[in-house]
């Protein structure tokens, strides 16, 4: 079971013992050391021992008095071990230690009295970003695509993008979060497993078990399936961040239909994915909800991880790919064209329409896929997503004017 390795440093024998239970009740991360005292040099043993525990976090704890030795000793690991997030633990009622802390390399400020809540949640961060930062080191790409208003082809997008993934690049898993799953339905699949089973057997998920509750299509194309009726009971950040912290090992790409839901489970996605894709359709009331969308995960957030795809598209006179940006304040990365005639029966009969050859809408979501295996994630967790100019060498249905996506860290 994957979990993140914690290393505790205290001078405080019952902060120690209060530490370590706030971190086994977050059931994400796991002491993997601990120690009273701090090092207090680079050549100190506790530093040898530090590094040798393969801790991804460490938690020094700052004293309320005496917070220079606990400043210092973050100082010295941000300086010796360069692959260790560190959080300091301590008096929110303190600023000036939490201040210095901040200042000399601690990444979160954790208060002592607390509980384990705000350990939880940022370890779950932690989780999340370092998952994207190792995105092109054997870590999947996680992209969510959430719908506008129910309708506008979220489940269609998703699905499709997912096979064309898997032909050209293998290791797919598709991940069905809608409140009621209906991917089962687009890909003829009668699943015995899916989400559900996996949020109540985290205790013993492995890679294995993981794999036997995936229900795999001919392509080679895993589904997780969603629900087949809705459950009360909703996934903590943990519980999540530990899912796909399997997820993102096991597999090369993890694409999310997360449906047209809006609640606390779509944030902490949203938190969890390199790209989050809102599907919406050229009219008033999918634009008006895509930029009411957009308000609610990203406002206080700073980050820029939403990306609009236009479904059903047809060019509307008088109003162009500017204004629906200002109307959503989302950027437009892809419009697949309206192909009613081939998705509808494609949809009925459960063979998706990217697996045939001939029609338009086929080679626009083989195109999108395309976009997004070359696409990398910034520092900051958005999608690196560059705008070219007008006029692409070759035209490729319904791919937007995008200049080739660089590869980053």
């Amino acid at each position: 079971m994957h979990g993140i390795g914690v290393a505790l440093l205290t001078e405080d024998q019952d902060h120690l013992s209060a530490l370590q239970h706030r971190l086994e009740a977050t059931r994400l991360g796991q002491a993997v050391f601990s120690h009273l005292g701090f090092p207090a040099s680079p050549t100190d043993a506790v530093l040898r021992q530090l590094q040798d525990s393969r801790a991804e976090v460490v938690i020094v704890d700052i004293p309320a008095h005496d917070a220079e030795r606990a400043v210092r000793t973050i100082e010295l690991i941000r300086a010796t071990t360069q692959q260790i997030a560190i959080f300091a633990n301590g008096e929110m009622t303190r600023p000036a230690n939490i201040v210095s802390s901040m200042r000399a390399g601690a990444g979160e400020f954790l208060d002592h009295a607390a509980g384990s809540e705000p350990l939880l949640e940022a370890l779950t961060r932690f989780s999340s970003m370092r998952n994207r930062a190792l995105g092109g080191a054997g870590k999947a790409r996680v992209f969510t695509f959430l719908g506008a208003k129910g309708g506008a082809g979220c489940t269609t997008a998703a699905v499709n993008t997912a096979l064309a993934l898997q032909k050209s690049h293998g290791d797919v898993v598709l991940v069905d979060f809608a409140p009621i799953g209906h991917a089962s339905l687009h890909l003829n699949l009668r699943p015995q497993f899916g989400v559900h089973d996996a949020l109540q057997n985290l205790h013993r998920l492995d890679a294995s078990l993981l794999e036997g509750l995936m229900t795999p299509t001919k392509e080679g194309l895993r589904l997780l399936a969603g629900p087949q009726q809705p459950y009360s009971t909703q996934p903590t950040p943990g519980e999540l961040a530990r899912l796909f912290d399997l997820l993102v090992n096991h597999y090369r790409f993890v694409i999310v239909d997360a449906s047209s839901r809006l609640d606390p489970i779509t944030h902490l996605l949203s938190d969890l994915s390199n790209a989050v894709l809102v599907v919406a359709q050229a009219d008033v009331v999918s634009l008006w909800s895509a930029g009411r969308i957009h308000a609610f995960l990203e406002e206080g957030t700073g980050r820029d991880r939403l990306r609009l795809i236009l479904n059903r598209y047809k060019k509307i006179p008088g109003f162009n790919e500017e204004d629906v940006e200002h109307a959503t304040s989302c950027k437009v990365l892809w419009k697949v064209p309206n192909a009613f005639q081939a998705v509808s029966p494609a949809i009925d009969h459960g063979t998706p329409v990217v697996l045939q050859e001939g029609p338009e809408i086929s080679r626009s979501y083989r195109a999108l896929a395309a976009t997004l295996a070359n696409a990398s994630s910034r520092a900051d967790g958005g999608p690196d997503l560059v705008y070219g100019q007008e006029g692409v060498p070759k035209k490729v249905p319904g791919r937007l004017n995008m200049s080739p996506i660089r590869a980053g860290q």
